[in-house]
C-alpha cells in the first residue's frame, strides 16, 4: 500500500469505530428509529449530488427493486439493531461484534451461492463463532435487568450485512458501489421515515445529541462510504476489507476515552479470537495443515 492508502485505511477505521460512539450518545435522546432515519437520510442527501454528478441516477432507477432489498439488509435492519443494542451495550463491545461481518459474508456465500471455501476458511468461521461466545459470555442474560436482547441484536446485525453482500453479488453484479450505497441509504430513509415520525422525541433534543447524530450521518456514513470506495479502487476489495481489523481498536478506544467504558478481559479475549477467525475466514491467512 502507498502511504496515502494507509492513511485512508486508518482514517476510515477511526471514523467507523466512532460510529458506535455516536450511536451511544444519540440514541438515548432520539431513540433507535429517529436516530437511524436521520443517519441514512442525511447520508443519502450527502451522496445524491455525487450520484447526479457521475450521471448514475438512471442506473439506480433501473435496479431499484434489488437496491431496495440490499438497502434493507445493508442499512435499515443492521443500523436499527445496532442502535437498539447501543441503549445497553458499550461502543467497544459493538465494534468487536461488528468485526465478524466478513465472516458471515463468506459463510452465507458458501451456503446460499455455493462459493467454494478451503478448509482453513471454514476453520476460521468456527473460530470466529467461538470468539463471539467468549465475547458475550458475561452479557447473555435475558432476566429483567439483563442485556440478552441487546446482545442478540448486536449479533444479528453482522448477519444482515452478510446477506446484503451476497444479495448485491447475485442481483447487482456490475452496479457500481456509489449507486449501491446511495440507493441503500435512500431506500432505508424512505422505509424508516414513518417510524421516525411516530417515535420522534417529545422533549427537545440536546445540542450534544444532535452533534453526534450529524457526525454519525455525514462522517461515519456519507464520507466513510466515499473513502471506502476509493480504497477499493486503489488497493482492491481484500485490502479495503482489512479495515475490519482496525475498527474494534478505535471503537474500544473511543468508548473508553470519551464514555469511560470499562474494557473487560472477555472483550479483549473475544476480540483476539474473533479477529483471528475472521482473518482465516477471509483467506488472509491460512493454516498450512488445512490448505
Amino acid at each position: 500500500m502507498r502511504s496515502r492508502d494507509i492513511t485512508d485505511l486508518l482514517v476510515l477505521a477511526a471514523v467507523w469505530g466512532g460510529s458506535f460512539l455516536f450511536m451511544r450518545i444519540g440514541v438515548p435522546e432520539f431513540g433507535p428509529a429517529a436516530l437511524i432515519a436521520l443517519r441514512v437520510g442525511l447520508a443519502a442527501l450527502a451522496l445524491l449530488p455525487l450520484l447526479f454528478w457521475q450521471h448514475k441516477m438512471r442506473v439506480l432507477l433501473r435496479h431499484w427493486k434489488a437496491i431496495f432489498v440490499v438497502g434493507t439488509f445493508n442499512a435499515t435492519l443492521p443500523f436499527i439493531l445496532y442502535a437498539y443494542a447501543a441503549q445497553q451495550l458499550g461502543a467497544g463491545f459493538l465494534s468487536i461484534a461488528n468485526a465478524v461481518t466478513p465472516m458471515w459474508g463468506a459463510a452465507i456465500g458458501w451456503i446460499w451461492l455455493g462459493d467454494r471455501l478451503p478448509a482453513s476458511r471454514v476453520a476460521g468461521m468456527a473460530l470466529g463463532l467461538a470468539g463471539i461466545v467468549v465475547l458475550v459470555w458475561d452479557k447473555f442474560n435475558f432476566g429483567a435487568d439483563g442485556s440478552g436482547l441487546a446482545v442478540l441484536a448486536a449479533l444479528l446485525a453482522p448477519v444482515c450485512y452478510g446477506i446484503s453482500a451476497n444479495c448485491a453479488k447475485r442481483y447487482l453484479f456490475g452496479v457500481d458501489p456509489l449507486t449501491n450505497a446511495t440507493g441503500s441509504m435512500l431506500a432505508s430513509a424512505l422505509t424508516l421515515l414513518p417510524f421516525a415520525i411516530w417515535t420522534w422525541p417529545a422533549q427537545p433534543v440536546s445540542f450534544h445529541a444532535w452533534s453526534a447524530t450529524l457526525l454519525l450521518a455525514l462522517a461515519c456514513t456519507g464520507f466513510a462510504y466515499v473513502l471506502f470506495f476509493r480504497l477499493i479502487a486503489n488497493v482492491g476489495p481484500i485490502g479495503a476489507i482489512s479495515v475490519t481489523f482496525l475498527v474494534p481498536i478505535f471503537g474500544v478506544f473511543w468508548g473508553a476515552f470519551f464514555l469511560n467504558e470499562i474494557v473487560t478481559s472477555n472483550m479483549l479475549a473475544g476480540a483476539a479470537v474473533v479477529l483471528a477467525g475472521t482473518a482465516l475466514a477471509l483467506g488472509l491467512v491460512r493454516l498450512p495443515v488445512l490448505r
